[in-house]
């Protein structure tokens, strides 16, 4: 640790008694899923690589915003991007989250196929970075096709390439986060590159999939009017294939994970975005053409 670095520990006062934050910020367990036991780590390398396992953080149900209807939202370790304002740093390293058998995530998904198919719901892999572990998700996803349930990817498109076309087929929405509209702004905000999600939703676009556009609005950071006029141009390049955007004020409610994890936190002392901020942003991306919330 640097001399002079502090970590600070949250307070009472910096947590929001609501059932938002519950849903925001506790994810559930790994109960009910079978486990991997006795593979030395070269088992595990080799099924990660083929998707026969995938490391899991935490999963639950939820009619929030993963996705249309009642959805089964995994969230997968690990993530090649550090967000400044990220919610779940405890994704971020994939050892840190739990193996857990790709049978034994289809099964899952097939106990809740009635619930999925009478409230248009389905499964949302999130993370984390979801395609760190391409193989294993996608493989999920052919699996959940063939039984006529819906499919979502939450994903920054930063990994692009680790997704061959033939797994972009079994996408039906992607809610892809657009986390700046130029490079210099990207870096700052994640330290890796913007190109990368602009090829992705472009790729989506091609295989006739559905894009929920995501963008965190953070003062200081990403709200400039040059920067959310880029934002828009970015979108404009796969615009055939987003239903809306959804501007995502930036909130604290991720800060006691940075505090409990002992890690710097760069926006210690930011607040969220006015509501005049947040229509100037709304309106920008409207006189694009597009739906936004």
């Amino acid at each position: 640790m640097a001399q002079g670095t502090q970590f600070r520990t949250t307070r009472p006062h910096m947590l929001k008694e609501s059932k938002v934050y519950q849903t925001q910020t506790l994810m559930g367990g790994l109960s009910g899923f079978e486990s991997p036991v006795g593979l030395d780590r070269r088992d595990r390398i080799n099924a990660l690589r083929t998707g026969d396992i995938g490391f899991v953080h935490s999963w639950d149900i939820n009619t929030s915003v993963d996705g249309p209807g009642t959805r089964m939202t995994v969230f997968m370790s690990g993530c090649p991007l550090r967000c400044q304002y990220c919610q779940n740093p405890d994704t971020w390293k994939m050892r840190d989250g739990q193996p857990v058998y790709l049978q034994a995530m289809i099964d899952k998904v097939a106990r809740y196929e009635d619930l999925f198919k009478a409230t248009g719901g389905g499964i949302t892999f999130s993370g984390g970075e979801s395609m760190m572990q391409a193989a294993f998700v996608s493989r999920v996803f052919r699996a959940a096709k063939e039984m006529g349930v819906h499919t979502c990817l939450d994903t920054s498109g930063f990994l692009n390439r680790n997704y061959t076309d033939e797994m972009i087929k079994d996408i039906d929405l992607c809610l892809l986060d657009v986390k700046s509209g130029d490079e210099k702004t990207y870096k700052e905000v994640t330290g890796g590159t913007l190109a990368p999600t602009i090829e992705f939703g472009k790729r989506l676009e091609a295989a006739g999939a559905k894009i929920w556009v995501r963008f965190v609005l953070v003062p200081g950071l990403t709200d400039s009017e040059e920067n959310v006029e880029n934002v828009a141009k970015v979108c404009e390049q796969f615009k055939g294939a987003i239903e809306h955007i959804d501007i995502l004020p930036f909130h604290q409610l991720g800060r006691p994970k940075w505090h409990e994890l002992r890690i710097p936190y760069p926006l210690e002392d930011k607040k969220g975005p006015s509501h005049a901020l947040q229509d100037r942003a709304k309106a920008q991306l409207e006189a694009h053409g597009f739906v936004v919330y």
